[in-house]
This record gives structure tokens, C-alpha cells and sequence, in this order.
């Protein structure tokens, strides 16, 4: 602990360095009152779905304005995670395609059926899954971090908290822009731009695109060549096959964007608005960012003799053109690839009577993902004899959702919201695997090279009512209480319709006689989930607030788990219960020095029931998604200086301490190679207590500092820049204890500097993040095929695969208005 104050001084030294001799400099001169502008500028946000001053929500929030969005790049929902110390994604290939974190809270990657804890909301509506992390995020209006759990005010409940992001409206007056940038370590062009206008005096208009290529990418694959041997099931021939290495720069990534919206105010009272976006994305490596950043036994991989190291340097190879050439979903050469289309549609309609106000959004959501991924992340088969592994996999998602609500803006002291939410949705999942160097002659059309095929979907409807009464107890103090109550079911289908006989021992098929083939799932959930907030507001720039809080996320099925031989209850490892979460938290939010410092503080604790958790048994290629009770609880503080007489200058920073734990974990699964002596002595050397062991990607400190400074230069020029540091304490990347996830402490550092026009006609600027090249992981699987002796006085622990951040890049933007 005493490391971590020392390293977050160092943030605020590294970040202050330059900023006062630039600062002099630029300084206009004082010219009467000119030289008392400045101060904070208060920051809307609709953390209670209605517009309120982040300084009067009682809720922890981090704000992020459209300015900042366009100064720190913030195009996606990974790049959040630079303002917003206390959150994190890992960018997984397979499985949700993320772990999204907050306050340590997060939800396992490696099922596709457990939606995040951490939940997205975009323009009101709910995307729970975690593949929207390949959604490019463009023409913003906000974005807010709320922190912990949220029960009332976002569609279904987020457990851990809520990312939501608000897109630009249409403006009164015509405006057009362009913009483009290319940076340098990817080779990457972006051109994006939108125009805005009123078709009439009650309608508006906007279109935005973004259209994005790289001719590099963020990491190096340098991999060899790798021959190895085939065995024909039906024949018992052999064959040799070479897998050669895939793009040598990743991810090569090509996408466009685009949205539309329209909006509509026939009269005061009334606005609706329709949007519309597409999106359609490609890589070159669905695993791009996998690292072997430490060896189960020593430096050197257990799959290809590669060396272990904390690079941005992979080791993966396509698949065999002569095998995709006949193979599902895979490219005709073998190549890697991911493939992401999405589209969506929202309608919100707002009605603002004198004593009512109803609304409702209206979204309807689909995507469509496409890979082959070299799924050993590490292609092997020249150490260790066992051949390469490779899946291909086709999976989509449709929702729609409707929520009605209706708040009263009575004079006096109560006050009430109701509202009622509708979901529908489907997930439809076929995977094909290809391992172990096995095919079969006689197998089905399509199917020679196939080692295990999967086919799975769920169908979900949900259906909450919610409602909150507020009563103001006196002028400055005022208690709201709420509750959602939940009804949700979930009818899910799982079967391999085929296994290479070679592999029917591990693998159960459709047709397996002891008749646990095809799982099938009828899952229903109920759950009320109250909380209450007491708020004291006793000026106007001071207000205290205690909250009780609950939350809860149904249960599901994981789609992408597999069916093993060895497992007894195939049902019990492809569902999984409902997540809970209780606690309290107390806050106190200021804006003091005449509206110079805006000076916040909050602490929480929260315990959760049923974490849910997915465990990979790398050596048996099995999945469970298992359960687990945990605590968060900590402190944090953040603030923003902006003084007067320095107009367009402010610093501002954060400190946050979090001790996120299991409470009670008393059969978790050992992770590979754990041995007796590690704790792996439970229930027949398969189980271990991790009682008291830190949850994944749960830092203790975090924080960040940064500057911003913006002056005018001559009659009608500006210059600007900002400089921002992040801080993490070291962390397991492991959700199961194991010591070779351990990612180190680490410092980054994000730097911008624009040059434009006054009224912002043109602006050229510079933007760099990570400048200290830091490579770090936000979550890890083992090395599948590594890791052996699990129980044993002998185990070798498996490879740890990690999910790589991106590292040091540095854009230049040219930006012209009309």
C-alpha cells in the first residue's frame, strides 16, 4: 500500500512538468474582467433518466463531455477506460468478447450467454452484450460512468454499473464536418464526418459516417510455419498439413459507421426522435491481442517453444487452405479473420406536460459475428505432438424493447415514477472446432476436418415494472425509494450434432445413448430489487447523499460450452443462477472556491451473491459456469480546479482504493497445474477455497491526473493541449488465484495538442495515448493443451494467455467545419 501513493505522486510530477512553462507562456494578457473568466462549467447528465447537474445527481458518476470525447479520441468503449480509472475491458476473441469491469466487479468472457455486469446503455436503450465492445462509438453528445448498482433507471439491471452513451441530435442551425486523421503505428486511416440541419421549422436532420483502415496494426505475429500429422478416423492414413502464419500485423482492421437521425418537436411539449446506425467491421485475427505474457514452466511456451513475454509480439497461423477450403465459415485460403455487422433502430418519445411527463424508447438491435480463430491463441504442435487448434463460428443476436414511463413534476412535496419494460430477444450459435490433428473420410459433406461441431440458441423475453416516489422532507433534504420487480424466462437448446469418432470419449454427440446429447433449458426468474436515497442539499454547492442499493442479473446458458464425456450433469454446466447485488454507499459532492473546485467523496460497500463466474478446464477442453459470493468496498475522490483568471485551464485527478474479495467460494475449481501444497486439495484434488482471494482484474488503487489548457492565439487563432496520466496497482488477470496472472503495476500516459481557428472552422491536432508503451492485460485464460498434473505434487501450470492492451499510438487529425 505505501507503493501506491509514491506511484500516484509520480503520475502528477510526469504530468506536471510541462505545464507551467507552457501555461505562462500562453497566457493571454489581463484585460480587465477578461482575466476573471474561467471556473468549472457545470456537466448535464441523465443518471435518473431527466437532465440534471452531475453535482446534484446522488448517484457516483463520472462524467464525460463532448469536448472530451473529441480531445481524448474516445471512439470506443475500451478507450472509456483511460478517463475512467476504475473501469476496465478485456478484449477476448470467443466466448462475450469482453470482461467488462468496474469497482472489480466484472463478468467472465469465455461464455457467450452471460450478459455483463457492467451493462451499456446507448440513447436510453440496453445492450447487455458483450460484444457491443465492437461497436465503434462516433459523434457523441456524453457518456456516463455510473459506478455500482443500478436497479431503476437503465432497462434491466446492471449489477457492477452502467456505461451510457448519449449520440448528437440534429442543431437548430445547418452544420457540416469533416475530418480526417491517420496514425502511425497501425498504419491507419480514418476519414469521418457528419452534416447537420432543420429540413423544417419542427424537423432536423444529422448524418454521421466514419469509415476507418489500417494498413498495419498494434501487434507483431511472428510465428513460423508448423507441419503436422493428420489421422484419418476411417482409414487410419496420415497426413501432413502446414499452417502458415497469419497476417504479421494484426488486426488490420477495416470498418464503417454510420447513423442517421431524425428529430421531431411539432410543439413545445413533445420530442421524438428516431435513429438509425449500421455497422460493419473486419480484422485480420479475431485474437489479435492474445499473449503468452507468462510460461507455466519457465520462459518458454508449452505449445511452440516460443518465449514467454509481456510484448505486444503473438505467435498464431492460419488454418490449412486445404482444409478451410471445405471447411464452415472459414475463408477459403485459411486465413484468420472476424467479421462484425450490426444494425439498430431507436424511437424516443417525450411528452413534458405541467404536472407529467411520459416517455418511451422504443429499440430494436441486431449483429452478426463471423471468425476463425486460431483457438489455441499460441498455435502449437511442433513441442508438445499435439496438432493445432482451430474454430470457425457464426453466432447472432436480435432484441427488441419497449419501455413506457411516466414521472409527475408536482410543486409540491412528493413526487413518483412508473414505468414498465419489455424485452425480446434470440441468440442463435453454431461453432465448428478443429483440434488435435484428426479428420474423418466419411464423415457428413463439410464435415471431414471438423473435431466438433456445435449448434445452440436461447429465446428470452423479459418483462419489469418499476417504480420510484420521492418526498422532500424539507427544503434541502429529500428521501427516494424505489423498486423493479423482474420476471424473466430463458428456453435454450445445446447439442454437437457432430464429433470425429476419434474424440467421442471427450465429446458427447446429439445421439449419445446415454441420452444427455441434447440439453435442453427452461429457465424462469423472479426477483424484486429495492433501494432507497436519502439526500441533504444544504446549499447550493454542497449535497450529501446515502444510498441502499440492490440489483440483480438472471441466470442463462452458455451457448458456446461444451457437452464433455466426462462431465455427469451437462444441464448444471450450461446454466447458471441469478447474480445479486446489496450494499450501501455514502457520497459528498462540493463546488467550493467561488466555482473554482469541484471536490467529491465516495464510499461503498456492496456484496454480491451468485458472481458468476465461467471456468475453462484447459486440459479437458470443458467449460462450467460456476457461481461465487463476493464484496467491493472502498473510497473514492475525485476533483476538478479550474480557477479564475485562467480561462480554458483546469486540473483534475482522482484516488480510488477498492478491496474486491470472494466472501465465500469453498469449491472453486483448482486452475491448471495447482498443486496440494497451492491449495488444490479439496474434494479429490479438484477443488480448492478461495475464500478471501481477490477477484479478477481488482486492483486496489487506481487513479489518474490530468491537465487541460486552452488559449487564444493572436486575433482569431487557439492552441490547446492536455496531458493525462492513469495509475493501476498490480492485480490477478485470473479469476481463480493463479500467480502467473499477476499483471505488475503500471503508469500511462495520454497527451494531446490542437492548433485551429477561434470558432472552431479548423482545428489540426495531435493525440497520443500510452506514450509510455506500457503493456498490460485486463483479463487471461489459460493456454488451452497446457498445464497438466492439476492436484498433483507435479503439476505444471498452464500458460497464461492474455488479453493485451493497445500500445503506444499517435494520430494526427485535421478537422474542417462548414
Amino acid at each position: 500500500m505505501r507503493r501506491a501513493p509514491s506511484m500516484l505522486l509520480a503520475s502528477t510530477m510526469l504530468t506536471l512538468i510541462a505545464a507551467p512553462a507552457i501555461a505562462q507562456e500562453a497566457a493571454p494578457p489581463a484585460q480587465g474582467d477578461t482575466a476573471q473568466a474561467g471556473g468549472l462549467g457545470d456537466i448535464i447528465v441523465t443518471a435518473r433518466k431527466r437532465q440534471e447537474t452531475a453535482q446534484d445527481v446522488p448517484v457516483a458518476v463520472t462524467a464525460i463531455t463532448a469536448e472530451q470525447i473529441v480531445t481524448r479520441d474516445v471512439t470506443s468503449v475500451e478507450k472509456i477506460t483511460a478517463i475512467a480509472p476504475q473501469f476496465s475491458v478485456g478484449r477476448d476473441s470467443n466466448g462475450s468478447g469482453a470482461q467488462l469491469t468496474l469497482r472489480g466487479i466484472g463478468s467472465s468472457s469465455t461464455s457467450i450467454g452471460i450478459e455483463q455486469s457492467v451493462a451499456v446503455v446507448v440513447d436510453g436503450a440496453y445492450y447487455g452484450q458483450g460484444r457491443v465492445i465492437q461497436e465503434g462509438f462516433f459523434d457523441l453528445a456524453r457518456v456516463e460512468v455510473l459506478k455500482g448498482p443500478q436497479a431503476l433507471f437503465f432497462g434491466k439491471n446492471a449489477t457492477a454499473g452502467v456505461i451510457s452513451i448519449t449520440t448528437a441530435d440534429p442543431t437548430a442551425a445547418p452544420e457540416f464536418m469533416i475530418k480526417g486523421g491517420y496514425e502511425f503505428k497501425s498504419e491507419q486511416y480514418r476519414v469521418e464526418g457528419y452534416a447537420s440541419m432543420p429540413l423544417t421549422d419542427t424537423l432536423g436532420f444529422r448524418v454521421a459516417a466514419r469509415y476507418t483502415k489500417m494498413d498495419g496494426g498494434y501487434y507483431r505475429n511472428i510465428a513460423d510455419d508448423i507441419t503436422y500429422t493428420e489421422l484419418d478416423a476411417a482409414t487410419g492414413a496420415l497426413t501432413s498439413h502446414t499452417a502458415t502464419p497469419a497476417a504479421r500485423k494484426a488486426p488490420g482492421e477495416e470498418e464503417f459507421l454510420a447513423r442517421a437521425t431524425l428529430k421531431w418537436e411539432p410543439v413545445d411539449r413533445l420530442t421524438v426522435s428516431l435513429k438509425g446506425s449500421v455497422d460493419v467491421s473486419k480484422v485480420n485475427n479475431s485474437s489479435w491481442n492474445y499473449v503468452a505474457f507468462r510460461c507455466g514452466n519457465g520462459d518458454s511456451s508449452q505449445l511452440n517453444g516460443y518465449p514467454c513475454e509481456r510484448d505486444f509480439v503473438t505467435h498464431q497461423n492460419n488454418m490449412p487452405a486445404d482444409i478451410a477450403a471445405n471447411y464452415p465459415y472459414a475463408k477459403s485460403d485459411g486465413s484468420l479473420y472476424n467479421k462484425y455487422r450490426s444494425a439498430s433502430g431507436t424511437l424516443n418519445v417525450t411528452y413534458d406536460a405541467d404536472l407529467l411527463q411520459l416517455s418511451s424508447v422504443t429499440n430494436y438491435q441486431w449483429n452478426n459475428n463471423r471468425w476463425t480463430c486460431a483457438c489455441d491463441f499460441q498455435s502449437g504442435g511442433s513441442e508438445n505432438g499435439i496438432g493445432p487448434t482451430w474454430a470457425t463460428e457464426n453466432s447472432s443476436w436480435k432484441a427488441f424493447s419497449q419501455e413506457l414511463r411516466a414521472l409527475t413534476q408536482f410543486d409540491g412535496p412528493f413526487n413518483m415514477m412508473v414505468g414498465v419494460l419489455y424485452q425480446k430477444t434470440k441468440r442463435d450459435f453454431d461453432q465448428f472446432v478443429l483440434t488435435g490433428g484428426v479428420s474423418n473420410s466419411a464423415a457428413p459433406e463439410g464435415y471431414e476436418y471438423v473435431t466438433s461441431a456445435k449448434d445452440s440458441f436461447t429465446k428470452g423475453e423479459t418483462m419489469a415494472v418499476f417504480g420510484q416516489l420521492t418526498y422532500r422532507i424539507l427544503p434541502d433534504l429529500e428521501l427516494a425509494g424505489g423498486v423493479r420487480y423482474t420476471d424473466e424466462t430463458k428456453n435454450s437448446f445445446f447439442t454437437q450434432p457432430y464429433n470425429n469418432p476419434l474424440l467421442t470419449g471427450v465429446f458427447r454427440d446429439q445421439d449419445d445413448p446415454d441420452g444427455l446429447g441434447e440439453v435442453v433449458a427452461r429457465q424462469h426468474f423472479r426477483n424484486w430489487s429495492p433501494e432507497a436515497t436519502l439526500t441533504w442539499k444544504p446549499t447550493a454547492d454542497l449535497m450529501v447523499y446515502g444510498a441502499y442499493k440492490t440489483a440483480y442479473k438472471s441466470g442463462g446458458f452458455s451457448n458456446g460450452g461444451i457437452n464433455s464425456k466426462l462431465s455427469t450433469d451437462p444441464t448444471a454446466d450450461l446454466t447458471f443462477d441469478p447474480e445479486k447485488a446489496e450494499g450501501f454507499e455514502i457520497g459528498f459532492k462540493s463546488t467550493l472556491l467561488s466555482n473554482q473546485l469541484r471536490f467529491n467523496v465516495t464510499a461503498f460497500n456492496y456484496k454480491y451473491s451468485n458472481l458468476q463466474v465461467d471456468f475453462f478446464n484447459s486440459p479437458i477442453f470443458a467449460f462450467q459456469t460456476l457461481t461465487a459470493d463476493a464484496r467491493t468496498k472502498g473510497i473514492e475522490v475525485e476533483w476538478q480546479f479550474a480557477p479564475n483568471g485562467i480561462p480554458g485551464f483546469d486540473i483534475h485527478g482522482s484516488i480510488n482504493y477498492d478491496k474486491a474479495r470472494y466472501t465465500d467460494f469453498p469449491l472453486a475449481p483448482c486452475y491448471a497445474g495447482q498443486t496440494p501444497a497451492e491449495g488444490c486439495n479439496l474434494a479429490g484434488n479438484a477443488r480448492q477455497d478461495l475464500g478471501g482471494a481477490p477477484l479478477s482484474v481488482a486492483p486496489r488503487w487506481t487513479g489518474n491526473l490530468g491537465i487541460n489548457y486552452e488559449v487564444s492565439v493572436g486575433t482569431s487563432n487557439k492552441l490547446g493541449f492536455n496531458v493525462d496520466s492513469r495509475y493501476s496497482a498490480s492485480y490477478l488477470a485470473s479469476g481463480f488465484g493463479n500467480p502467473l496472472s499477476r499483471q505488475d503495476k503500471f503508469l500511462t500516459i495520454d497527451a494531446g495538442v490542437r492548433f485551429g481557428a477561434e470558432d472552431d472552422n479548423w482545428q489540426l491536432a495531435v493525440i497520443g495515448k500510452n506514450l509510455t508503451n506500457q503493456f498490460y492485460v485486463s483479463g487471461v485464460v489459460d493456454g488451452p493443451s497446457t498445464g497438466s498434473g492439476t492436484g498433483t505434487p507435479g503439476g505444471i501450470k498452464a500458460d497464461q494467455l492474455g488479453f493485451g492492451t493497445l500500445p503506444r499510438t499517435v494520430m494526427v487529425e485535421v478537422t474542417k467545419r462548414f
